[in-house]
């Protein structure tokens, strides 16, 4: 096996796990985003930008290294290779709150 088609399959295992992996912790974790999280390639750049420029950076182990190519897709302009994962997934992921609604009319 040639190297480029190494390097191809480990890219595919890779976007492979990155859409399956929602964010464990935190404000896009299952807490606030039950039941599994937010899908980390739904996580806004601005989030994983925080994370960059920690002191400590991305998380350790295989969850940082996932979080650190989304976000250098997304910074890249890179971030419409995770459409075909959203349409799978039925969409992108809401990030706010629903709004309660009332259509109570008083008399």
């Amino acid at each position: 096996m040639s190297p480029e088609d190494e390097l191809a399959q480990r890219m595919a295992a890779d976007l492979a796990e990155i859409e399956r992996t929602c964010m464990p912790f935190g404000k896009f974790g299952p807490q606030f985003h039950p039941p599994d999280g937010v899908p980390i390639y739904d996580l806004p750049a601005e989030y994983l930008s925080w994370f960059a420029h920690k002191p400590d950076g991305f998380p350790k182990g295989r969850l940082g290294k996932l979080l650190q190519m989304v976000y250098q897709m997304k910074a890249d302009g890179s971030d419409m290779v995770f459409d075909p994962m959203r349409r799978r997934a039925g969409g992108r992921v809401s990030l706010r709150p629903e709004k309660k609604r009332s259509y109570e009319v008083e008399e």
